[in-house]
């Protein structure tokens, strides 16, 4: 096989990947438009118009996330230049939960100091850190998880920690749990941390698993702003 077609193929392999992980980002984002059109649809038959406004206003919302999710994750597969720019890492955190429902959690964060920056794009960051949280959420389900983000400057770097208190990465995929299709929970995709991985990478910094304790701890390192 010559280089030009081995590149061929890997290119390809990263597309996959990527729409893959489009696709799964999208369903969740769809579920929200479709249970706030239901509700909106039956307050409207009902003559309650003030009522299906919220509603309304949340498919507009997550309507902007989903072609925020396109466009970005897209544009990673590409292979294009990162528009970077300093991000307020606290209003990424924030950000990345817009469609993690309310009560299905309880979070921790401790960001030090709390205007600190990272130097990334910033729908991408968001994407990174919501695969975080929604992996921790499904690995912990039906039980809400407490979900810990520790995050500090260090060396012109920014060290990223995500832990949660459940079951953990079991032995057999830890060494592998970056890799695309590695996954233990019956029904997951195994691409949301190969996603993470690739997006830090393209900013120039990395996700390691930390190893010890109980439950997971993910650590994200990205440059500072």
């Amino acid at each position: 096989m010559s280089p030009d077609d081995q590149d061929v193929r890997e290119r390809l392999a990263v597309v996959g990947e990527i729409a893959a992980e489009v696709a799964h980002e999208l369903r969740n984002v769809l579920q929200v438009v479709s249970a706030s059109a239901y509700v909106a649809r039956h307050e409207a038959s009902h003559g309650d118009a003030g009522a299906a406004l919220p509603h309304i206003l949340k498919i507009e919302k997550n309507a902007r996330i989903a072609h925020g999710i396109v466009d970005d994750l897209m544009a990673l597969a590409r292979g294009e230049t990162l528009q970077s720019e300093p991000v307020l890492l606290a209003e990424a955190v924030v950000a990345s939960r817009d469609t993690i429902e309310p009560g299905v959690a309880q979070w921790d964060d401790d960001v030090e100091p709390h205007d600190l920056r990272v130097r990334a794009h910033t729908g991408l960051v968001v994407r990174l850190l919501h695969v975080l949280y929604d992996n921790a959420i499904k690995a912990c389900a039906p039980r809400p998880p407490r979900i810990v983000t520790r995050a500090r400057a260090a060396s012109g770097r920014v060290i990223i920690q995500v832990s949660d208190d459940g079951p953990g990465v079991p032995a057999h995929i830890a060494a592998r749990v970056f890799e695309p299709l590695v996954t233990a929970r019956q029904g997951g995709t195994g691409l949301g941390l190969a996603l993470a991985r690739r997006i830090a990478a393209a900013h120039g910094g990395s996700i390691a698993l930390v190893a010890g304790g109980t439950g997971a701890t993910f650590r994200v390192e990205l440059p500072g702003a």
